[in-house]
């Protein structure tokens, strides 16, 4: 059984969730993700199980390393937890979504002390290998809360039994175990070249519960990584070696 916890979201569209810790109580996080905590928390950091689990946590993307921290005094303390980009943090209470949740590779940020998080790998070999971000899933098993991370906004879904919702393979979080999950190809030469969708879609059936992201991290990364490169060649070539130095001060490149 794990612990009961109360929270609290702060933020908008940069969050983080608050939580209140009992005597006794903990809370499981990522490594890296405390932002602030108040005295008499202890940090644990461990495998969470064992050397296979840390293995195992890391083909998801984590790390190998996960950090409890335990409220260690006879006073209610809270610690914090802060999301790594833009978007926002989704409450995940298991004990009303039938004990179990899959989410993406990295969408992990925090849990309850007693909830479970493995991995879960996609039944449908179409998913294993055109999935990307898809192929390894997290499954977070028990009774209480976890949260994941998304970027930017947040659209929910209930599917109904056998309701067809056709995402891109980035922009899928979390869903139900019981919603069938597959990779689907675009289909159509021009789609598929120049569609600027990718080649592969998931399809999601129903029935269950299903949360969305409109911006996937590894999209704001490639924005970024693009932009950069941009700015890197204008202001190269503004002519000649004196071009390139005034290209640099004019573009912010401090590079020279």
């Amino acid at each position: 059984m794990a612990d009961i916890i109360d929270y609290k979201i702060i933020g908008d569209d940069m969050q983080l969730v608050e939580i209140e810790l009992d005597p006794s109580e903990g809370v499981r996080a990522e490594v890296g993700a405390m932002m602030f905590m108040d005295d008499g928390i202890e940090m644990q950091t461990t495998t969470g199980g064992g050397l296979f689990k840390g293995f195992k946590r890391m083909l998801t993307g984590d790390g190998f390393f996960i950090t409890t921290f335990l409220n260690n005094t006879r006073l209610k303390r809270k610690v914090a937890f802060g999301a790594p980009y833009p978007g926002k943090i989704i409450p995940l209470e298991l004990d009303r979504l039938g004990g179990e949740f899959l989410c993406q590779k990295d969408s992990f940020l925090c849990a309850a002390n007693g909830i479970d998080i493995d991995i879960a790998f996609t039944k449908k070999i179409g998913a294993g290998l055109f999935g990307g971000e898809g192929f390894i899933l997290q499954r977070l098993s028990g009774h209480g809360l976890a949260f994941v991370q998304a970027g930017g906004a947040i659209v929910q879904r209930q599917l109904q039994a056998g309701e067809v919702l056709h995402v891109d393979t980035g922009c899928l979080v979390a869903f139900h175990p019981a919603v069938d999950y597959d990779i689907r190809f675009i289909g159509g030469f021009t789609n598929a070249l120049f569609g600027g969708e990718g080649l592969f879609l998931v399809k999601l059936t129903g029935p269950g519960l299903v949360y969305l992201q409109s911006l996937p991290f590894s999209r704001l990364a490639d924005r970024i990584i693009s932009a950069s490169r941009t700015n890197r060649e204008e202001s190269k070539g503004i002519g000649g070696i004196g071009g390139s130095i005034l290209g640099g001060i004019l573009g912010g490149d401090k590079s020279y």
